[in-house]
C-alpha cells in the first residue's frame, strides 16, 4: 500500500503538464511570458468563429494563428471586463507586486479590461502554476468581496511561453507594455495606469 500523498496540482512533478486543455511549461528560473482572463472575455460564438477559421489552416502555422485571434479578440473588450474598474484594477496590480522579489522577479505587467499580462522569472522552488494559482485566487476572492457577488472571476487556464532569447525578452517586454496602445485605449504606453510602462 502506497501511503504518500497525491502529487499537488501546484507543484507540477515535470516540465511540462496539463489539466487536459492548454500545455504548460515549467521552465524554473526563466523568464516567461504569462497571460490570464476574465472568465467571461470569450463567448464562445466567437470561438467557434476561431474554430473553423483554424480549420483550413496548415497545421504548421494553426498555433500562432489562435493566438494572434486570441490576442486580437481579448483586445476587443469582451465581457464585463471588471478590470477596467480602477478599484477592481489596482487590486490586480497589487497582489503582481505583493511577492515581487521574493517568490518571482516581475519585469512587466499590464492590467487589461479583461485580461492580464505579465513578464516575470519563478524564484528558487516557487512554479509559475503555483505563482498564477496565488494571483488568481486571492484577485478572486478579494474582486468578488468588492463586487459584493460570488462566482467564478477568471478562466481556469492561462498561457505562458518561455523566453528564449534576449530578443524575444524584448519582444515580449515590449508587447505587454504596448497592448494598451494597440487596444487604442490610450496613445502612449506610459499613460496606461496600470502597467509597468506608467512606472519606468
Amino acid at each position: 500500500m502506497n501511503d504518500s500523498p497525491p502529487p499537488s496540482p501546484l507543484k507540477p512533478t515535470s516540465e511540462w503538464h496539463s489539466r487536459g486543455y492548454i500545455p504548460h511549461w515549467e521552465a524554473g528560473e526563466a523568464p516567461q511570458s504569462i497571460n490570464f482572463r476574465l472568465a467571461d472575455s470569450l463567448p464562445a460564438t466567437v470561438q467557434a468563429r476561431w474554430r473553423e477559421e483554424l480549420a483550413q489552416m496548415p497545421p504548421d502555422i494553426r498555433a500562432s494563428e489562435e493566438r494572434r485571434l486570441r490576442e486580437r479578440a481579448l483586445d476587443a473588450g469582451y465581457g464585463e471586463s471588471l478590470l477596467k474598474q480602477p478599484a477592481i484594477a489596482r487590486l490586480v496590480e497589487d497582489a503582481l507586486l505583493f511577492f515581487d522579489g521574493e517568490r518571482y522577479l516581475l519585469q512587466a505587467w499590464c492590467i487589461m479590461p479583461n485580461h492580464v499580462h505579465a513578464l516575470a522569472t519563478p524564484l528558487a522552488d516557487h512554479s509559475l502554476s503555483a505563482i498564477i494559482h496565488g494571483w488568481k485566487s486571492f484577485t478572486a476572492r478579494q474582486i468578488n468581496l468588492v463586487l459584493g457577488r460570488k462566482g467564478q472571476v477568471w478562466f481556469a487556464e492561462y498561457y505562458d511561453r518561455k523566453i528564449r532569447s534576449e530578443r524575444h525578452y524584448e519582444v515580449a517586454l515590449s508587447y505587454i507594455e504596448e497592448n494598451p496602445v494597440k487596444a487604442k485605449l490610450c496613445e502612449r504606453a506610459q499613460d496606461w495606469a496600470f502597467s509597468s510602462a506608467s512606472r519606468r
